[in-house]
């Protein structure tokens, strides 16, 4: 079983135009099997700001250790970031920026990557920053409010190398959900 294929049971009640006999409305009922999202909102703020906290430390080393200039250390920083993230994604599931957030990378049988696909995940994040400009409109107590918000979009290479930036409080549930789904299936075998 993979996270991919579970599926969450949703039940929505739609109301009609009719009513019962004591003036209640009536509503229907209807049954959905979606698929589970093992995300969160807002992680692409975290997300950023933990690969942020990565580069600090390695430009941080380069700069104070090596005394490069800042832009230099900024960018020996970047292949650092790279290649330590993929070794500590794979062994740990996490980076020292995921870690402060609380973040882990798991795959899509809900291990932590292998290596390589850590390497291509975290070298796919290069591409993936590209912002996305959005405008928006506040309610104040003088009128309205209008203005323009910032957004990044990294879910790029988690969906090309099927991986997923999940709580580490989730994981407890992810891995129970697969257990679930694979004890069904095993049900079914057996029949």
């Amino acid at each position: 079983m993979k996270i991919s294929e579970i599926k969450e049971r949703k039940i929505i009640h739609r109301p009609t135009l009719s009513f019962d006999e004591y003036g209640k409305r009536i509503y229907h009922t209807y049954e959905y099997h979606l698929p589970y999202n093992p995300g969160f909102k807002g992680n692409e703020t975290q997300r950023l700001f933990a690969k942020w906290i990565d580069m600090l430390v390695f430009s941080l080393i380069f700069f104070y250790i090596f005394h490069t200039t800042v832009i230099v250390s900024i960018l020996l920083s970047i292949p650092c970031v790279i290649i330590f993230g993929a070794i500590s994604e794979h062994y740990l599931g996490t980076t020292l920026g995921k870690k402060i957030f609380r973040i882990k990378v798991l795959d899509d049988d809900g291990n932590y990557p292998s290596f390589f696909k850590s390497l291509k995940r975290n070298f796919l994040c290069l591409a993936n920053l590209y912002p996305v400009f959005s405008e928006y409109s506040t309610k104040t107590s003088m009128g309205r409010r209008t203005g323009t918000q910032m957004n990044f979009s990294m879910h790029l290479n988690n969906k090309i190398c099927t991986t997923y930036i999940v709580k580490e409080s989730k994981i407890a549930e992810i891995k129970s959900l697969l257990n679930q789904e694979q004890t069904k299936q095993n049900v079914r075998l057996l029949d």
